[in-house]
């Protein structure tokens, strides 16, 4: 292992977590444009990553027109694009609040997915705003979806709720892995408390560029039979999600709520260094692998 591979895997404090990823999102802000402002972001939330172990395979491809990159523990069997669901795959769809993020920014999370679930992970490089609205970005979701049909949908914050929305279309029901989503139709009423790298108006302005093409939906009714859930502490969608978890077990959902105490959103990217976020991560983690049997 390298110098700098080490000090990637060294633990930290989440508030110089909080420093290191203000400075890096001051900077994709700054941006001349959205092209620059993306490839900041990738570089940023990679930073955070642990290296790739030797086991794993990693290939960009596209499945049914959508970019995608699918991540393989060894041991498991090799696939094309017509057989996934031979493989018993995750499929992974990341944050970045549906204008940022990509396979390649979120690939620390889908690569600890893959290995700690021994399963192959797809992650969705689907399109973003403001060039795709979000029907575009969960038609992208869903055409990989339907193609690779997956044994369980994961997502985090944007992502997550892709992957409740998109739950919702299937016709049939794998469990549900979500990570600090927004659910709902977020508002200063029901949104908690700012929180550093992540404010009500910060929530309210990504849900803006995709307001008007998201699905109107029973928000009271489940996503899926199963759900496995964490949020943060510090993270104004903690307070609407344990609300509509509350809901969706008065529906019958069977639930697995774990929430990192003092994290931030934003901290899975980090979830190899923040020792609340790992412990956290991991116990998510397990409650997927118990449900996938």
């Amino acid at each position: 292992m390298s110098a700098s591979d080490a000090d990637n895997t060294a633990d930290i404090g989440v508030d110089d977590f909080i420093r290191r990823f203000e400075r890096g999102m001051q900077a994709v802000t700054a941006a001349e444009d959205t092209l620059t402002a993306r490839r900041r972001y990738e570089a940023l939330c990679k930073s955070f990553a642990p290296p790739d172990p030797d086991s794993l395979s990693v290939v960009d491809s596209e499945l049914d027109g959508v970019r995608v990159r699918r991540l393989r523990p060894s041991g498991i069997n090799d696939g094309t694009a017509t057989d996934a669901r031979g493989n018993e795959c995750i499929l992974y769809i990341h944050g970045g609040g549906w204008s940022l993020g990509s396979a390649k920014s979120h690939h620390g999370i889908a690569a600890d997915l893959a290995v700690r679930l021994q399963r192959e992970v797809i992650s969705v490089d689907y399109r973003l705003a403001p060039e795709a609205d979000y029907s575009q970005a969960i038609d992208d979701c869903h055409a990989v979806a339907e193609l690779a049909r997956p044994v369980a949908l994961i997502g985090d914050s944007a992502g997550a709720r892709l992957g409740l929305d998109l739950a919702r279309r299937l016709d049939w029901q794998p469990p549900l892995g979500l990570v600090y989503p927004p659910v709902g139709t977020p508002s200063l009423e029901t949104l908690g408390a700012d929180a550093p790298l992540l404010t009500r108006e910060d929530v309210l302005a990504s849900w803006r560029q995709v307001a008007r093409s998201v699905s109107k939906l029973c928000e009271a009714r489940a996503p899926a039979p199963q759900i496995v859930a964490l949020a943060v502490e510090r993270d104004p969608l903690t307070r609407p999600f344990e609300a509509a978890i509350a809901d969706w077990r008065a529906s019958g959902a069977e639930i697995d709520y774990f929430c990192a105490a003092g994290m931030v959103h934003g901290a899975l990217h980090a979830h190899a260094r923040l020792p609340a976020m790992r412990d956290a991560w991991a116990a998510f983690c397990q409650a997927l692998k118990v449900r996938l049997g």
